[in-house]
């Protein structure tokens, strides 16, 4: 299943992740993903015949998960049979044919992140999206917010779409790399039109899986597990930021748009691991209140806590051994950081 370009994205790591897994509970048995993000190793996971219980404070990840780990095939729609009529055999694609032809409108993603927009605040018009497909996004989140008030689609259909309309989004936004800000002028892709397109479903070893919204250190008491795999935030750069405009498609709400990025209220997501203050006391939150004995933890060497630091926080726990992975950075296109780092494999065993 693709996914979007990811500050820490594992896709490239995780046969390593998967071997270590392998290596420390064998071939079967129940994984805790905590830091899901777009849900790349709950996946892969979830193909290898793990049981994974996957959590993430960002509710877009949550939809994600529920893709990811607890479908095999598209749900039905029932509720939408009398509204869309259509030949095709599958109901998701003719929802995702009527979502892309319905009237484009022009409402808060038009006001706030489009250049023909008045944002509310009184700052200059963002960029985020042309004018055009702006309004297509408020056609279609408000058309699927209408659907779930009148109770016509259930909670994993709610899912699917949310998700299939992320993807679609990141087809088109005008960024480097995050949402943090928009580029000064729309590149290639970005002029594209946006359109729903139907997403790929793996067919096996979809039952089973758990899925949590919220942050991992209180989620840990919750969780029990034969090995917990953590993927912390490394740097001071919050996720609920930096991914301000996909949290808001996944709730489907309408924030005050602050400031000239127009980012929303997103302290009740801070993490207290992009921090130097706190970032250790989380780690071991979770490691002592989770029903597991076994932890992987991906780490990267340019984060805010060296490589010692980490060693002497985890070793209170038990046996600590490290893998050291020659790995490229996520870098936005403008970035001057090296190409290069190293990321490393944490494992603790108590």
């Amino acid at each position: 299943m693709l996914m979007y370009r990811y500050i820490g994205n594992k896709a490239k790591l995780t046969p390593y992740i998967l071997d270590k897994v392998q290596q420390m509970i064998g071939d079967t048995g129940t994984v805790a993903d905590i830091m899901a993000g777009t849900g790349t190793v709950s996946l892969e996971l979830r193909k290898k015949g793990y049981k994974v219980v996957a959590s993430d404070v960002m509710t877009y990840s949550y939809h994600h998960l529920n893709v990811n780990l607890c479908m095999k095939k598209p749900p039905e729609f029932l509720g939408l049979k009398d509204i869309i009529t259509d030949d095709s055999q599958c109901m998701y694609e003719s929802v995702l044919k009527y979502l892309n032809c319905i009237e484009p409108k022009k409402s808060f993603f038009y006001r706030e992140f489009s250049p023909e927009g008045t944002p509310r605040n009184g700052t200059p018009s963002r960029k985020y999206f042309t004018s055009e497909n702006a309004m297509r996004i408020d056609a279609i989140r408000e058309k699927i917010n209408e659907w779930i008030d009148d109770k016509l689609i259930n909670k994993s259909e709610e899912s699917l779409l949310k998700h299939t309309l992320i993807m679609a989004v990141n087809e088109v936004a005008n960024i480097s790399g995050t949402y943090g800000y928009f580029l000064s002028s729309f590149k290639k892709n970005s002029l594209e039109r946006l359109e729903l397109k139907p997403v790929d479903f793996y067919d096996d070893n979809n039952e089973g899986h758990v899925i949590k919204l919220g942050f991992a250190e209180n989620l840990a008491a919750t969780i029990k597990a034969d090995l917990c795999y953590i993927d912390p935030p490394y740097m001071k750069r919050q996720y609920a930021a930096n991914y301000h405009i996909l949290e808001t498609i996944a709730r489907g709400d309408f924030p005050d748009a602050v400031g000239k990025s127009g980012l929303r209220d997103w302290w009740d997501q801070h993490s207290k691991l992009c921090t130097k203050t706190k970032g250790l006391q989380s780690f071991e939150k979770i490691i002592s209140d989770m029903q597991c004995s076994k932890f992987l933890i991906s780490y990267s060497e340019d984060g805010l806590f060296t490589l010692e630091q980490l060693q002497e926080c985890f070793s209170k726990f038990g046996n600590v051994l490290v893998q050291e992975i020659d790995y490229n950075r996520f870098r936005s296109n403008d970035s001057k950081l090296p190409q290069k780092l190293k990321e490393y494999l944490i494992s603790v065993e108590r």
